[in-house]
């Protein structure tokens, strides 16, 4: 993992720099296990993100805006309480490993002193913050709990004395003599990068590697300067944070000559944070806020792909209802040639040059009413044909549509996630929210994508089906441009204007095909033409259309490209 304890040292130190003494303004928490502190330091307000999440832990000043729950949740009205308008005294690592110290000097509700320390733990699905009263050092609360029956070694509970989680058996690199340690001699990497890891606190593998592949590259009499230089980097700001965006991406304080590929440099360690677990930790969270709608909509797409596949079986069987007119009228015809109680009879078939045509007869009826049986099947397999027909299109159509929600999902927003919801509840799939009218209206509904061509022309993206509709029959003009990915669920995208440049249509096309089903795939084709040549079929579902008189682009989607482009 990049965040290990090496890359806490460093982060803690360009932390320091920024936000001691400042006072602590604003606290909020986002997400269950995260809480924004708000810090006013050298004139600046400054958010501090932490996290406590499994996969995610980690202490770091964000840029990005989060959506506050209405309802505080209880652990955030604590640290409300204990340290809002508190100053933040130090900021400290234990060791080098992964547990940081905030200590914040304030007064309580009778103007009393009081001291506290938000007790940092980044350790995987143990990550925690635990509030604890430094003159008693009991916990004030915690962000998860930790009852004695889940842990013989300490409790994590309101009102039980903090213990700190118990330390490795290693050396901090930064208090140790160097000098004194017997370096090991090995023709491996591998070999030096396992004993790196077993001596000192906080080496994740990357950094592990990285220094065990600048000892193999410096004499054995070297190994105690190169090491030394290699620690002192993470106390020498400003650092070059660096992220390596390959498959699976890893990010460094400074440049590590181990890591291969391109590289990517941040201006700061936090920038560096934002960037690199903005998509993760954003990903994560809308698969699960919509997981729901994931597992709803692969059934129904499951249901209906089996429904559709009944229907076209039945629809193969009416394909005999001419065979049931036939065998009608060439028994009409040689009526006089049945026997009474015969089971069977072969005919001249007049339709097929006079061919033999074996009929079966119900020996209880008269020929003439065998003759209206065939003639009522057939009827009933006309008739169910016209039907299986209508239905197998519109269970097309549903298919489709439920298709081109799932494909949406791959590019939504947590902002989107509730506008799906209300359009699948609209669309019978979801039961209807029992919200009173006004709640509905102080819903925030997320808005089109927006983007500025190269030319200056503004090309708007549909995040949802609703907004398809929206964007297509209501807000675009006759002489805008409209664009799809050919003949597969995706958004719909307009180009304001008659005539936009060439270079335009190619940028449109490019979003077209990315937020589309085949987003991943090359030369995806996708159709353009103006507004006034699509038309919405009655009764259609959301995002549904039909047109004519499209010219056709071939794009293959990047999500670099689409990041150049200008988003408004």
């Amino acid at each position: 993992m990049s965040f290990d304890g090496l890359f806490t040292h460093a982060i803690i130190n360009e932390l320091n720099h920024e936000l001691v003494g400042g006072r602590i303004t604003k606290i909020y928490q986002p997400f269950d296990n995260e809480i924004i502190l708000r810090i006013r330091a050298n004139r600046k307000n400054h958010d501090i993100l932490i996290s406590a999440h499994p996969q995610y832990a980690r202490i770091q000043k964000t840029q990005r805006d989060f959506d506050n729950p209405q309802h505080p949740p209880h652990y955030c009205m604590i640290l409300r309480k204990y340290l809002e308008n508190g100053f933040l005294t130090e900021m400290k690592q234990v060791g080098n490993d992964r547990i940081i110290h905030l200590s914040v000097s304030g007064r309580n509700e009778l103007g009393d002193e009081q001291s506290t320390t938000l007790v940092i733990e980044i350790m995987g699905r143990h990550s925690n913050m635990i509030l604890v009263n430094n003159d008693e050092n009991r916990i004030i609360d915690s962000i998860k709990h930790l009852p004695p029956s889940q842990n013989s070694y300490r409790t994590i509970l309101p009102g039980s004395d903090f213990i700190s989680a118990p330390s490795q058996d290693k050396l901090n690199p930064f208090s140790t003599n160097l000098t004194e340690l017997d370096f090991p001699v090995t023709d491996t990497v591998k070999a030096t990068t396992k004993w790196i890891q077993e001596t000192f606190q906080g080496f994740g593998r990357q950094s592990a590697r990285e220094l065990a592949e600048r000892l193999a590259q410096a004499p054995e009499k070297d190994y105690v300067r190169v090491a030394t230089a290699f620690f002192q980097q993470f106390d020498q700001r400003p650092y070059t944070p660096t992220l390596y965006p390959k498959r699976t991406p890893t990010f460094s304080a400074f440049n590590y000559i181990s890591e291969e590929g391109p590289a990517q440099t941040f201006e700061s360690l936090s920038h560096l944070l934002d960037k690199y677990y903005d998509k993760k930790v954003t990903q994560d969270r809308i698969r699960q806020k919509s997981q729901d709608i994931t597992s709803l909509v692969n059934n129904e797409l499951k249901k209906n792909a089996n429904k559709l596949e009944k229907m076209r079986e039945e629809l193969a069987e009416t394909e005999r209802a001419e065979e049931y007119q036939v065998k009608g009228e060439v028994l009409t015809a040689f009526m006089h040639e049945v026997q009474p109680g015969q089971e069977s009879i072969t005919l001249q078939n007049f339709y097929n040059d006079n061919e033999p045509i074996d009929i079966t007869l119900d020996p209880e009826k008269s020929p003439a009413q065998n003759a209206q049986d065939y003639f009522k099947h057939y009827q009933k397999l006309k008739k169910r044909k016209k039907h299986l027909t209508t239905q197998i299109e519109l269970t097309k159509q549903e298919l489709t549509y439920l298709e081109s929600v799932l494909a949406g999902l791959d590019t939504i927003t947590l902002a989107d996630i509730e506008d799906i919801r209300d359009e699948l509840r609209d669309e019978g799939y979801l039961k209807q929210k029992k919200s009173s009218r006004q709640q509905k209206k102080q819903q925030k509904s997320s808005k089109p994508y927006h983007f500025r061509s190269s030319d200056g022309a503004d090309i708007y993206v549909g995040r949802n089906n609703r907004q398809n509709d929206q964007l297509t029959h209501r807000t675009a003009n006759r002489e805008d441009w409209w664009l799809h990915a050919q003949n597969i669920p995706g958004s719909h995208v307009i180009i304001r204007g008659s005539n936009p440049s060439e270079k335009t249509f190619k940028e449109a096309a490019h979003l077209a095909a990315y937020f589309s089903k085949y987003r991943e795939s090359a030369n995806v084709p996708v159709d353009a033409v103006q507004v006034k040549y699509v038309n919405k079929p009655n009764g259609g579902k959301p995002g549904f259309v039909t047109y004519e008189g499209q010219d056709t682009y071939f794009a293959t989607p990047s999500e670099d490209y689409i990041e150049s482009l200008e988003q408004l």
